[in-house]
């Protein structure tokens, strides 16, 4: 480890208060997954105290303990910023167009894998009436209107007028295709309308999902089918040193991002309550070894900001895991479960 390394190391583990040798070494070990040696340790601790950074405090025995200095506090907070900074140039900081999100993550190896799992368990057949719910900017009416066929429908509905607009425009150069406004919960559908639902990462969003799933067995055919791809938000896995700052940051996602974060897990008891038959249940695991990647569908660094505005991080320990996700290596995995059921 490089000496300047070692002393940042130090300085932050002194950042909540005194600490003696061997708690500074086992703060460290808890940042880092590591511990510093004896050498490094006394060998960082000397040259920060001769820069005037740290200062002993008078105790008995060998562990005195040790705290930071204003000049160390000072430090420690323009390294703090200097983190930062570099990750605003390697993470994004801008919300994105959410119209542009959807067909970027559609675009994904990842997305295209959960997404050909969920359509061959859809089971377009020619000749079918099929809905795409929450088709957003209609990325999967075209595959859709391919397996219905000339004979066959396919119907987007979205919420959003952005959305709307985008589907639309695609859903004109196909035959058999068409987009409407409307919301969920009230479908402006006949009975027994349908012989296919997809709903794709919708339902994670919904005001009310038992009425939703009404809704959709209104207006599913005796024997029709419905295909739900949601996600699990709590199975969201990041690896960082602290263990406890990887679970807060997943904590922050589910409690306060996420309206219905782990309706993946609940969608077979939910389809069996709405009174539909539950044929089959698949995970889908998305696993990232790019922060690039990952930061494109996790909005790394804007929700680390939004967890340390809610209080599920300190500034401290956003900086230091914004830090390590930008040096890597990067490891991340949320799991999608992909639950098939039927209309009696």
């Amino acid at each position: 480890m490089r000496t300047n390394d070692a002393q940042m190391l130090v300085l932050s583990a002194l950042a909540n208060g005194p600490l003696h040798g061997y708690a500074v070494s086992t703060a460290i070990e808890r940042m880092t997954g590591t511990r510093l040696g004896r050498g490094s340790l006394s060998s960082a601790l000397a040259r920060l105290h001769g820069k005037g950074l740290i200062e002993y405090l008078d105790a008995e025995g060998r562990r005195r303990p040790v705290r930071l200095t204003p000049a160390g506090r000072e430090m420690l907070k323009c390294e703090i910023e200097s983190l930062a900074h570099t990750a605003g140039r390697m993470f994004e900081t801008v919300v994105p167009d959410r119209a542009a999100y959807q067909d970027r993550l559609a675009a994904t190896d990842l997305a295209r894998s959960y997404k050909q799992a969920a359509l061959d368990a859809l089971a377009v057949q020619s000749g079918h009436v099929v809905l795409d719910l929450g088709c957003g900017p209609g990325a999967d009416l075209e595959t859709l209107a391919r397996g219905a066929g000339p004979t066959g429908m396919v119907i987007g509905i979205d919420s959003d007028p952005q959305m709307v607009r985008r589907a639309q425009a695609r859903a004109a150069r196909l035959a058999r295709a068409g987009v409407l406004g409307a919301d969920v919960h009230a479908l402006p559908l006949p009975s027994s309308s349908a012989d296919r639902v997809l709903t794709d990462r919708l339902l994670q969003h919904v005001a009310d999902l038992p009425r939703a799933l009404a809704e959709v067995r209104r207006v599913l055919r005796p024997g029709g089918r419905l295909v739900m791809a949601e996600p699990d938000w709590d199975s969201l896995a990041v690896d960082h040193p602290d263990l406890e700052v990887s679970r807060a940051y997943t904590r922050h996602i589910t409690d306060r991002i996420v309206r219905n974060a782990v309706v993946g897990r609940q969608l077979p008891r939910l389809a069996l309550r709405a009174g539909f038959a539950v044929t089959s249940v698949a995970p889908a695991t998305s696993v990232f070894r790019d922060v690039h990647a990952a930061d494109q569908v996790l909005g790394l660094q804007r929700n680390t900001e939004r967890a340390v505005a809610a209080d599920y991080l300190t500034d401290r320990q956003a900086g230091s895991w914004l830090d390590h996700l930008a040096q890597g290596p990067f490891f991340a995995a949320v799991t999608l479960y992909i639950v098939t059921a039927e209309k009696p």
